[in-house]
C-alpha cells in the first residue's frame, strides 16, 4: 500500500471486528483502509488442517449463544456445516466414568455458584469468582477449570459481575469447516493491507495519522480493534497518550490464555460407542476436556485455560502433547496413542499480534468494558471482543462491536458535513 492522502476511516486489525466494520462502512459509502499486522485475516479466528481434509480451529471454535449469533446466518449463506447443541457433559473422574447422578450433582453445584454470585451482585457488591464460590465441594476443581476456559483467566482474577453479564443461551455450535475459515470466507472480498503493523497513531491534529512500515495513512477517524494485550504492551504509540481513563480500562480487561491441542489418528481408536466429549482429572495436574472424533474425524481436541495454559505453553509444544497423551492413556490405556500420526498445539500468549486469548474483567472492573468501547474526541474509536459487555470473549461479540463502531463513526462523519 502506498501513502494514502486521506480516507474517512483507518481500521487497525482485520479480525472479526475489523472485517465487520469494513463491510458496514463500505455499505454506507464511507472510504476506509484496513490494516492488519499479521500475514492473514481472521485475528483469533484461525483454522488450519492437521491432516488433509481435517480442519482444526486454533482459535474460536464454537458459535456461542447461537440463536443470537450473526455468524449462524453467515454460515448458512456460505454453506458451512455445524452441529446444534452445546458442550458434552461426559466425565471421567477419580478413575471412573461419571454417572447421570453425578451430572445432576454437577449441574446443581454449578447452579448454586451462579446463584451465590447473583446474590452478591444484588447486594451492590462485586468480587472474584473465587470469593463467591464454594471452595470445599467435590466438584470445585471442575468448576474452576470450566471457568478458566470461559474467561481464559483463573477464578481469583475474574469479576462475578462480568461473568453474570455474559448473555449465555447454552447454544454452542461447532463449525465443521472451522470457525476461523468461516470468518475468513466472510472477509475474503474486503480489501486488506497485510503485514502492515501500525506503529503509531497521532491524533493531535484535526484528523489522525497512522504510521506503518509500509506507509503513512491520513484519516478522519481511526478504529482500533486490536486486543487489549497489544494495547497494554504499548505496541502502538499514541500521540498524545491515551487518557488515563482509557488506559485504566485497557489494564482492567487483560488477556488470559486459552490453548487448544489436537491429535490426529490413523484410524478410529475409540469405537462407535465413545463419548463425544468428556472432562477428566486423570493423573496429577489440572482437569482437561476432550472432544472425541468431532464431526466423525479421527482426531481428539483438548483445551487448557488460565495460568495452567500459560505454564504449559511456556514448557513448549512437546510438553503440551505429552500432557494430553498421558491424560488419554490414563483413561483409555497406554495403547491409545500408538495410532497418533499428527499433532498441533496453539500458543496464543506468544502470538505477537494478540498476546493472549481473550479478555476478562478483573474484580470490580466489569464496567470498564463500556469505557473501553467509548470513543475519544470523535477521532479514536474502539471495537473488539473486550468492548462487548455481554458477548465478550466471542467472535460474534467482536463482530457486533465492529458494526456498532462503524455506525457511530458514520454518524459523526454526517454531523460534521
Amino acid at each position: 500500500m502506498s501513502d494514502a492522502s486521506q480516507v474517512d476511516v483507518a481500521i487497525v486489525g482485520a479480525g472479526a471486528a475489523g472485517l465487520a466494520a469494513a463491510r458496514e462502512l463500505s455499505n454506507r459509502g464511507t472510504s476506509f483502509v484496513l490494516l492488519e499486522a499479521s500475514h492473514r485475516i481472521g485475528g483469533r479466528g484461525y483454522t488450519e488442517e492437521i491432516l488433509p481434509g481435517q480442519p482444526f480451529d486454533l482459535g474460536c471454535h464454537w458459535m456461542h449463544s447461537a440463536s443470537l449469533n450473526p455468524f449462524v446466518k453467515i454460515a448458512d449463506e456460505f454453506g458451512f456445516t455445524y452441529t446444534k447443541g452445546s458442550y458434552p457433559k461426559g466425565g471421567h473422574w477419580d478413575g471412573s466414568w461419571i454417572s447421570e447422578d453425578d451430572i445432576s450433582e454437577i449441574d446443581t453445584y454449578f447452579e448454586q455458584q451462579f446463584n451465590s454470585m447473583a446474590k452478591i451482585i444484588a447486594s451492590g457488591k462485586d468480587c472474584s469468582v473465587f470469593e463467591a464460590s464454594d471452595r470445599e465441594h467435590k466438584w470445585t476443581s471442575l468448576f474452576d477449570y470450566i471457568a478458566s476456559l470461559n474467561s481464559s483467566s483463573d477464578v481469583d482474577q475474574v469479576s462475578i459481575a462480568d461473568v453474570l453479564a455474559y448473555n449465555d443461551t447454552d447454544e454452542n455450535w461447532p463449525v465443521k469447516q472451522g470457525f476461523g475459515e468461516l470468518i475468513c470466507r466472510y472477509g475474503a472480498d474486503i480489501p486488506v493491507s497485510l503485514n502492515s503493523a501500525v506503529k503509531s497513531i497521532d491524533w493531535s491534529g484535526k484528523g489522525v495519522k497512522l504510521e506503518t512500515a509500509k506507509c503513512t495513512i491520513h484519516a478522519k477517524h481511526a478504529l482500533i480493534t486490536v486486543s487489549t494485550g497489544i494495547l497494554a504492551a504499548n505496541d502502538i504509540r499514541f500521540t498524545p497518550e491515551l487518557p488515563p481513563w482509557k488506559q485504566e480500562a485497557i489494564s482492567a480487561l487483560s488477556l488470559g490464555n486459552h490453548n487448544r491441542i489436537c491429535l490426529a489418528f490413523s484410524e478410529d481408536a475409540f469405537g462407535s460407542d465413545a463419548s463425544e466429549g468428556f472432562t477428566t482429572n486423570a493423573i496429577d495436574g489440572e482437569p482437561m476436556s476432550f472432544q472425541i472424533k468431532p464431526f466423525g474425524l479421527n482426531q481428539v481436541e483438548a483445551v487448557t485455560g488460565g495460568r495452567f495454559a500459560d505454564w504449559l505453553e511456556r514448557a513448549g509444544q512437546q510438553a503440551s502433547i505429552d500432557y494430553v497423551e498421558k491424560k488419554l492413556q490414563a483413561v483409555f490405556g497406554s495403547d491409545i496413542t500408538k495410532r497418533v500420526v499428527a499433532r498441533i498445539v496453539t500458543a496464543w500468549r506468544g502470538d505477537p499480534w494478540v498476546k493472549g486469548a481473550y479478555s476478562s474483567a478483573q474484580p470490580g472492573k466489569a464496567h470498564q468494558r463500556k469505557e473501553l468501547a467509548k470513543s475519544i474526541d470523535d477521532k479514536l474509536f474502539f471495537a473488539g471482543e473486550a468492548t462487548s459487555s455481554d458477548a465478550y470473549a466471542t467472535a460474534h461479540g467482536a463482530y457486533l462491536s465492529g458494526i456498532s463502531a462503524a455506525q457511530a463513526m458514520t454518524q459523526v462523519y454526517k454531523e460534521v458535513q
